[in-house]
């Protein structure tokens, strides 16, 4: 047993092993702890637009609404325009104050409605931030209803009995709610597929660049750095091809919602897996296989700031930025898109084609500049034989 793990201690495959279950727990622990502090105190960076149709008390509800709710409120002109900023996740909630508002409220057995609109294609937390936001302000708009009805009661004290019943019972609820969801998400599982994807897809690529890389050192004596590199380079879109076709398939046989379509998942998950294939990759090329603890790090930094677990509006300024540096970010939202519904993932789409380009650059750069150390060291190396 003691010369066994001598043997053990003494290979630094084992020694890289420990180290690097460290580093997981050290990495994930400071970026999720500071990316995620304080999330709750940002509920203010939340955007809500209200359009007011009614030129009654909807006039004074809304200017309340904008003035007192911790939101980052704004009035919108048109249902439309505000639907259209709601669907490209620019607004979180959209409320509605509608034409007859006021004439329902007033009326002595009515009850009135105001609208809301959500998109769920978000991260959960944004529909149960949003529903509390709803019952809240549909709480405050309805106690104003409801001082506004007893003043018109006492204003005419002379109803029979039966009627004044009959009002004092509508004061009690004069205003509900109307929710209505957007690109609605059918259930748990469905709401987790894009971290789902994006986590698989990030890790796998990890991995098989780790193995990727090993091979290639195995065959450096006998296959030039450029064959090499070639053959990496092919076996990764073969690869990628591959994988994202049975992760689509997989996704479909359990019954995936695919708002876009089988094709347009395969081909987006293609492009995302793809970029992040170049991008784990590049870290391997630039250090060898000590890029791997920038892999660790870029993988936590992505689960945080993709937007895949909590709103990016809810994280700080510095991981809001990061994240929009880094492809996790577009692929959330990209996937988002496609299986829930909204705007076209072109935009995701040209980023993400971008970050690979850089990338693939960055890693022909490094092989090139390796090539060249190399030459210049042969140089040295004759010249030492020589003397000797």
């Amino acid at each position: 047993m003691k010369q066994a793990l001598q043997a053990f201690m003494k290979r630094p495959t084992t020694w890289v092993g420990i180290i690097t279950a460290l580093m997981f727990q050290v990495i994930f622990s400071v970026i999720w702890m500071t990316g995620y502090n304080g999330v709750t105190d940002r509920v203010d960076q939340l955007r809500i637009a209200v359009v007011n149709e009614d030129q009654q008390m909807g006039q004074r509800i809304s200017s309340g609404l904008i003035e007192n709710l911790p939101f980052d409120m704004k009035k919108a002109d048109s249902i439309d325009e505000a639907k259209k900023q709601l669907d490209e996740r620019e607004l979180q909630m959209v409320v509605v104050v509608p034409a007859d508002f006021s004439q329902k409220a007033a009326a002595a057995d009515g009850t009135a409605s105001i609208q809301y609109f959500i998109n769920e294609s978000n991260p959960a937390l944004i529909k149960s931030i949003m529903s509390g936001a709803a019952a809240q302000i549909t709480a405050e708009v309805n106690r104003q209803a409801v001082t506004g009805g007893i003043q018109a009661v006492l204003g005419n004290m002379s109803m029979p009995s039966e009627q004044a019943a009959a009002a004092a019972q509508g004061l009690s609820q004069r205003v509900t709610s109307d929710i209505q969801s957007t690109n609605a998400v059918k259930g748990m599982n469905n709401q987790m597929v894009p971290m789902m994807m994006v986590l698989a897809s990030y890790v796998g690529a990890m991995i098989m660049g780790m193995n990727f890389e090993q091979s290639s050192m195995a065959t450096s004596a006998s296959v030039s750095r450029w064959r090499r590199f070639a053959a990496r380079s092919s076996i990764n879109v073969a690869a990628a091809v591959l994988v994202s076709l049975v992760g689509s398939t997989l996704l479909a046989s359990f019954g995936g919602q695919m708002d876009q379509g089988f094709l347009h998942i395969w081909l987006f998950q293609l492009l995302f897996l793809l970029t992040f294939i170049f991008v784990s990759q590049m870290f391997l090329y630039l250090f060898g296989m000590a890029g791997m603890l920038f892999n660790i790090i870029l993988l936590s930094a992505q689960l945080v700031t993709s937007g895949a677990i909590v709103p990016r509006e809810l994280l700080s300024d510095f991981y809001i930025k990061l994240g929009d540096l880094l492809p996790a970010t577009y692929a959330v939202d990209g996937t988002m898109n496609i299986l829930f519904g909204g705007p076209a993932a072109t935009p995701d789409a040209m980023k993400l084609i971008v970050i690979a380009i850089v990338a693939f650059a960055v890693s022909v750069l490094a092989v090139a500049v390796k090539r060249q150390a190399v030459l210049q060291q042969q140089p040295s190396a004759v010249i030492a034989g020589q003397r000797r």
